[in-house]
């Protein structure tokens, strides 16, 4: 079940929320009881390694039409 993080203007906590994603924008109360909470955006994560370095470009360095000549 998806993960929701919500901040209480009231008292600057923040927390998270465990519903369907049918209620992702249904309202939530804060711990202590507020009910002024705004929901945050959340970063995801999509699979795979990040070793750091650019993905490689497409079509391996020029030739053929429209990458890099003699079209016409």
């Amino acid at each position: 079940m998806p993960r929701y993080e919500f901040r209480c203007r009231t008292c600057d906590d923040t927390f998270e929320v465990s519903r369907p994603m049918a209620e992702s924008s249904a309202p939530a109360d804060c711990p202590a009881g507020h009910a002024d909470t705004v929901k945050l955006l959340s970063a995801v994560a999509v699979g795979g390694s990040n070793s750091g370095a650019p993905a490689p470009a497409m079509g391996g360095g020029g030739g053929g039409c429209c990458g890099g000549g003699g079209c016409g």
